[in-house]
């Protein structure tokens, strides 16, 4: 079967975008106290959702007619959807098959990890803020770090290597774990990343007096271990990396907030219920799910893509009088 070549996914600042990250569902099964409320959110109905044959059919377009080239799939909580193994099968089947991934909380994958590395998953991101038992329960507001750790063991044994560790520190709710979460990283050979917290939760809580800085993490890990610059994979790889000497670690650190790489982005996002973001910050989505179910062909569809780009900003604009946040939290965009 031929297909078209793909024309890159361009817009008017001239940023090539090439990586898609897909949401799968909104819902989660925990309530970390910095996303969602204890009572949870307001959920997207069944019949929002794209399903399995939609979403398969939106990447395949994105690959073969945009030049997509890695795709993650995140949500909410991705291992909620029971369609997953089957949805990850498809997308390795495509003939353009886009290198996947997936970011999760970790609380079902120590069953599925194998299922999802033989249907096609390479890479697998987990979000683990906090090492202590009892911290966890109060950040998540659910006791299951255990569960956590044996679904990074069994990752780890399933050959989704790298893991990949996704922390989020908070100034005096659980910054004072930095140094010993690398620790514990290189002790297991996972991949430690700190990100910087966004102003992205539904409840609108977020206060940057209370952000830990890319700057401060690093000065408190150079207290405790030599780290040497990992030279960037490109100007739009979102982690900063380091060597840690005397390890066959690294660490990164994202900077969303303070150091931001806008200039260079090459993402673009598909939530749940089929609209396309260009940015986690974006006010403005375009309805893709209302393409697929009107009968549009391929070529109208990718037409729609590009011109949705063409309304990208130049950056989020954290930090201006400007910036205004989304209406959407992050369950509900996409990680």
């Amino acid at each position: 079967m031929s297909h078209p070549i793909p024309i890159p996914l361009t817009d008017r600042f001239g940023r090539v975008h090439t990586d898609l990250r897909v949401s799968l569902t909104d819902r989660c099964n925990l309530r970390c106290t910095y996303c969602m409320p204890a009572e949870g959110l307001p959920w997207l109905p069944a019949d929002d959702l794209l399903s399995r044959a939609e979403t398969t059919r939106l990447v395949r377009i994105a690959v073969d007619h945009l030049g997509i080239r890695t795709v993650r799939l995140t949500g909410g909580e991705p291992l909620l959807r029971p369609d997953l193994t089957a949805l990850i099968a498809d997308l390795a089947g495509l003939d353009r098959a886009p290198e996947l991934s997936l970011t999760t909380n970790g609380i079902r994958l120590a069953r599925l990890a194998p299922a999802l590395r033989a249907a096609g998953l390479r890479r697998v991101n987990v979000s683990l803020d906090t090492l202590r038992p009892e911290r966890f329960a109060l950040l998540t507001r659910r006791d299951r770090i255990e569960d956590v750790f044996e679904g990074l063991r069994a990752a780890h044994a399933a050959g989704l290597a790298p893991v990949k560790i996704n922390a989020v520190p908070v100034r005096g709710v659980n910054d004072d774990e930095i140094v010993p979460m690398l620790e514990w990283a290189i002790e297991h050979g996972y991949r430690l990343r700190f990100i910087e917290q966004m102003p992205l939760d539904a409840q609108g809580a977020w206060d940057r007096d209370l952000m830990v800085t890319a700057d401060e993490v690093l000065a408190r890990l150079a207290a405790r271990f030599t780290l040497v610059p990992v030279p960037r994979e490109g100007a739009s790889a979102p982690a900063e990396e380091w060597y840690v000497d005397g390890t066959a670690a690294t660490v990164g650190v994202i900077a969303s907030v303070t150091r931001p790489f806008c200039g260079a982005c090459d993402r673009v996002r598909l939530t749940a219920d089929g609209q396309l973001r260009t940015c986690l910050f974006a006010r403005d989505e375009s309805d893709l799910r209302a393409l697929l179910r009107s009968d549009a062909d391929d070529a109208a569809i990718a037409a729609a893509w590009r011109i949705a780009l063409l309304g990208k900003g130049a950056g989020h604009g954290i930090g201006t009088p400007e910036f205004v946040r989304p209406d959407r939290p992050m369950s509900a965009i996409g990680g």
